[in-house]
């Protein structure tokens, strides 16, 4: 019997008694760690709960019976475990028809319980066996610098985030995970939505675990929605955060936060071991467009050429032909294109027609309704040996791209 529909063909009474008062938790001040002192792996969980699934699949239950029991006795607060493994209890004492083969009012009393560890064993299960094609990344990742040492990438539509290292020879997956996102879905527009926000973002800081609510599991990296593309289309709220899961509850429902994107706390503790403040870029998306890097190359070097045509004249000091790369409608936090003129103008002269160079330049790409980029480089004019760290939004209008938001960010 195939392993999806085995699952969907148990539930034991026991471990809807054993889970019910955890789906619920409530933020309340940290009273003990999230994890134990040791810490578990990142991924171990999971990978552990897929191998039990297999043994399922190969009809050796007492096998799967064996490694269940272990799990949950490593991860007590694992509610998709403790499901599998009464699962596999209570076939033993009879033959279980459906999911949800219990007294009537136990069923419908579970019902919204057993939905969501339905929805997430299904999910887990979906993207671990739809794995991206080998080599490839995110469209998204246009063209990363040395500077962006980790990269990562939510596909929501998979309750998934997947984690890059970048190294000499371009991004390279390294782990992913299993999320859950806002309780209405995504497509973030306005404060108190429930909903988790579409597009690129970064991790901005990262918070001391002993300042957070112990709802947050061990700690939190928070991102930089909403950031200039968002506040364009008048997108609301804020507070959207990388965290982790309260301490008796392993992983939440995949629909279950305020709008944030919720990890077990052995992946988050991973992630905050590994990523970087302010470098790390963070594309969430719907659906994740795999690529092999090499095709991506056309579109960066295209960009670049925008690039390099506004560095020559701003390089120039010709400031109408500088502000022709900028959108009637720009705005750098509160600065219209007037008064960014003005910014400009005594900018320029100090470069005293040195050419300026890009360093360290990224490009990442979004696409929706419009194409946008968020460029970042080093603007480092001939002679010095530095300079500022500049981030530039661009937006496709027709065939030209023009800059609508540019900031100075070290």
């Amino acid at each position: 019997m195939p392993v999806m529909r085995l699952l969907l063909s148990a539930l034991s009474v026991a471990v809807l008694l054993v889970v019910g008062s955890a789906v619920d938790a409530k933020p309340g001040k940290r009273s003990a760690p999230a994890v134990r002192a040791a810490g578990p792996q990142d991924g171990e969980a999971e990978a552990r709960l897929i191998q039990v699934y297999r043994l399922i699949g190969q009809g050796l239950r007492h096998e799967a019976l064996d490694k269940a029991r272990a799990l949950v006795g490593d991860y007590p607060h694992f509610q998709l475990a403790q499901l599998v493994y009464g699962d596999l209890l209570n076939s033993q004492v009879h033959a279980l028809k459906t999911l949800g083969d219990v007294p009537m009012p136990m069923a419908q009393a579970a019902a919204p319980m057993l939905a969501d560890l339905r929805e997430e064993s299904h999910l887990r299960l979906k993207a671990l066996g739809e794995r991206p094609p080998a080599q490839s990344i995110p469209a998204q990742f246009l063209k990363l610098s040395a500077q962006n040492k980790h990269a990562m990438a939510v596909d929501t539509s998979q309750s998934r985030l997947y984690l890059f290292e970048n190294g000499s020879s371009g991004l390279r997956l390294v782990a992913d995970y299993y999320i859950s996102v806002g309780k209405m879905g995504v497509g973030k527009t306005s404060e108190g939505d429930l909903r988790t926000p579409l597009g690129v973002y970064f991790v901005s800081s990262n918070l001391n675990p002993k300042t957070l609510k112990r709802f947050y599991g061990v700690g939190a990296l928070p991102l930089n929605y909403p950031n200039p593309f968002d506040l364009r289309n008048g997108r609301t709220g804020g507070g959207i955060w990388l965290h982790g899961s309260p301490p008796e509850q392993f992983a939440r429902p995949p629909k279950a936060t305020d709008g944030c994107v919720v990890l077990s706390n052995p992946d988050l503790q991973r992630i905050i071991r590994t990523v970087e403040i302010r470098t790390t870029p963070v594309v969430i998306a719907k659906n994740l467009h795999w690529v092999n890097a090499a095709s991506l190359q056309p579109s960066a070097q295209a960009l670049e050429a925008v690039l390099n045509a506004w560095r020559h004249a701003k390089s120039s000091g010709n400031l109408t032909r500088t502000l022709g790369f900028y959108a009637s409608d720009f705005n750098s936090q509160g600065k219209p294109l007037q008064v960014w003129a003005q910014v400009l103008r005594e900018e320029m002269p100090r470069l005293q027609g040195r050419e300026l160079a890009l360093k360290d330049l990224s490009i990442l790409s979004w696409k929706d309704a419009q194409e946008t980029a968020v460029v970042t480089f080093g603007e480092v004019a001939a002679g010095a040996v530095s300079g500022p760290v500049r981030r530039q939004y661009w937006m496709r209008e027709k065939d030209q791209w023009k800059i609508f938001f540019e900031g100075v960010i070290g």
